[in-house]
């Protein structure tokens, strides 16, 4: 059979622009991957479009939907000898499930957090979580393994992590103070959390990182949580997202706070707040302490570059049973993470790098000297009596202290 081949065009050219045809064709038909956003649901407003949406969307082959019956069977009835604790969003309580309660699902506990109908947060918070961990899977993020929405009801149900949060851990009363390695080993954690969401293809900012944000499971592995506050960040050629202040006192960074100007800087500034709780064992807020120590920051920021006031920042429960490079380095990364000019703050791809150092140096160290008595420095420590406890660090050159020793031998 003779093919036809239109006037001007030869028998070759014309097969050649059929297959070109072809395969734009399979490229306009070939679905995309694209993360759903909050602008991409026809009416977030509307529990039927959200759940219309949803349910059109691959969100929905991750997660399930539970009915609030099923939940009660959980959480027997949201007793609250069941309950973890409470956020913004409401309380937070234990349960388990099994193929029972849902068929193929892994018998496990799990974290059921119902929203506080009289609370500061609502339907859109509850909405912003599935849509970022319904759709954003990393070792660091908790696991979002479904949801409800029955008329005013909103609950999420999270993998249970059995340490609870940072904050229960770092600031509990009566309690082992945590070591130094775990401090950084969950710093480390939340540090590779942030960088994933900030180096993603469309980038997402957390906008309330803080103690109790971070969550950990039996072997201190830190879980970012709570997204309810996150924003998509700046797209294309602009620099930021104009969006309300919000977020938790202490945390937040001066430029957004002045200007509601959103970017990713806004939380490594959040980040250096964390790392410096981890560092000191103290509340980024605290109203118990004289007025000049409440802001963590602003008592802190001044002894930063002292070297001879490192003693007077280090957590003392951690009795220098910490390498003092080590802690010189974390404290020089929170200075930068903590600067007033976001410019000059590292990204959390470079916090991770920094962190990873300080852990390479101190696992190299242990193995090599199990021996050392935890690395206690009695040089470290000449001052150390029963019921008075005094760090006195002899310090040695790190990346904060690089100016320091040249201006003391000059006379500075």
């Amino acid at each position: 059979m003779n093919e036809k081949v239109p006037k001007g065009r030869t028998k070759n050219a014309s097969r050649h622009e059929e297959e070109k045809e072809s395969n734009e064709m399979k490229i306009r038909t070939c679905p995309v991957f694209k993360r759903l956003s909050l602008s991409d649901i026809s009416d977030p407003s509307s529990p039927m479009s959200v759940m219309d949406d949803l349910s059109n969307s691959f969100t929905s082959q991750k997660l399930r939907v539970f009915t609030l019956s099923e939940l009660r069977v959980i959480t027997h009835n949201f007793s609250r000898s069941n309950m973890l604790g409470e956020g913004g969003f409401g309380p937070v309580y234990k349960g388990f499930i099994d193929d029972k309660v849902k068929p193929g699902l892994e018998a496990q506990p799990v974290a059921v957090k119902a929203l506080d109908l009289h609370g500061h947060q609502g339907h859109r918070e509850w909405l912003a979580e599935i849509i970022f961990l319904g759709q954003l899977s990393n070792e660091n993020l908790v696991k979002l393994i479904g949801f409800c929405c029955e008329e005013e009801q909103r609950v999420l149900v999270y993998e249970y992590m059995p340490r609870g949060s940072l904050e229960n851990q770092l600031f509990r009363r009566n309690s082992v103070a945590m070591a130094w390695g775990i401090r950084m080993k969950i710093a480390l954690g939340a540090a590779r959390g942030l960088a994933f969401l900030h180096e993603a293809e469309k980038p997402v900012i957390y906008r309330d990182f803080k103690t109790s944000n971070i969550l950990l499971d039996s072997n201190y592995n830190a879980r970012l949580s709570d997204f309810g506050l996150a924003k998509d960040g700046p797209e294309g050629e602009h620099t930021h997202v104009t969006t309300r202040v919000m977020g938790t006192q202490g945390y937040a960074a001066p430029e957004y706070i002045m200007t509601g100007h959103l970017t990713t800087m806004n939380d490594v500034y959040s980040f250096g707040v964390v790392l410096l709780e981890l560092i000191t064992g103290k509340r980024s807020m605290d109203s118990t302490r004289a007025r000049k120590e409440q802001s963590l920051v602003e008592w802190v920021r001044p002894m930063l570059r002292d070297q001879r006031k490192l003693g007077r920042i280090i957590d003392p429960r951690l009795e220098c049973q910490y390498k003092t490079e080590a802690a010189q380095t974390a404290v020089a990364l929170a200075l930068k993470c903590l600067s007033q000019n976001p410019k000059y703050r590292p990204t959390m791809c470079e916090v991770v790098k920094v962190l990873e150092s300080i852990q390479e140096v101190e696992t190299r160290e242990r193995n090599g000297n199990k021996e050392a008595n935890k690395f206690f420095d009695t040089k470290k420590c000449r001052h150390y009596r029963k019921g008075k406890r005094h760090v006195n660090i002899a310090y040695s050159d790190s990346l904060l202290y690089k100016d320091s020793k040249t201006k003391q031998s000059n006379g500075i």
